[in-house]
């Protein structure tokens, strides 16, 4: 039995723990009930940290980076093809990617790690 003689509060995961709960659930024979019980935490916030998870927004993020930029000259000669709002991004690895004006950041973002990753 556990006496609580003070004002409960909620506990705070680190990120590291939680990934490290989350990643029982995916192996072979895992009980998630069993595993909530262990860990003192409803089965509902490990559904919800193991959706994130999954979707990608309870994630490691890498530490953030600049990137070397360089603004080339205009051409002399324009381009005949008219301008249909594409951007191109090359890197330093010679990593050429090319995308239009309707891609969503967050799409551009996982295409950028991945390249830089």
């Amino acid at each position: 039995m556990e006496i609580i003689t003070g004002v409960e509060r909620r506990r705070r995961w680190r990120l590291e723990d939680k990934l490290r709960i989350v990643a029982e659930t995916e192996k072979p024979g895992a009980c998630f009930a069993e595993l909530a019980r262990r860990y003192e935490i409803s089965r509902g916030l490990l559904w919800n940290w193991r959706s994130k998870v999954r979707h990608g927004t309870l994630a490691v993020r890498p530490a953030p980076s600049f990137l070397p930029v360089r603004v080339a000259a205009e051409p002399a000669i324009a381009d005949p093809r008219p301008s249909d709002g594409r951007i191109e991004i090359t890197l330093p690895d010679g990593s050429h990617v090319q995308v239009d004006n309707n891609v969503s950041l967050t799409a551009l973002r996982r295409v950028m790690s991945v390249l830089r990753g």
